[in-house]
């Protein structure tokens, strides 16, 4: 059985932009991480719509991030990746 490679992509330190910082902090972090503490202050200050939990409304923060009030959270990452280099 051939053992399974981890794609290096993924797990690159990214810097996050002034707009993302506000949210995830300054540090470098993975893909996988920023994701992780978007989702954490998503569910902190209850961002996710009632009636469709797969839907967030943004607050002022995340506005700046997705340029946009709300957003689904498969365009999430679509929208944050713009804030990572």
């Amino acid at each position: 059985m051939a053992e399974k490679k981890l794609n290096p992509a993924l797990s690159k330190p990214l810097q996050p932009s002034p707009e993302l910082s506000a949210i995830v902090g300054s540090a470098p972090l993975p893909r996988s991480e920023m994701t992780k503490k978007l989702w954490d202050y998503i569910k902190a200050h209850n961002l996710q719509d009632p009636k469709d939990k797969r839907q967030i409304i943004a607050d002022a923060a995340l506005k700046k991030v997705f340029g946009q009030d709300s957003a689904s959270m498969f365009e999430m990452t679509k929208l944050v990746s713009k804030h990572m280099k």
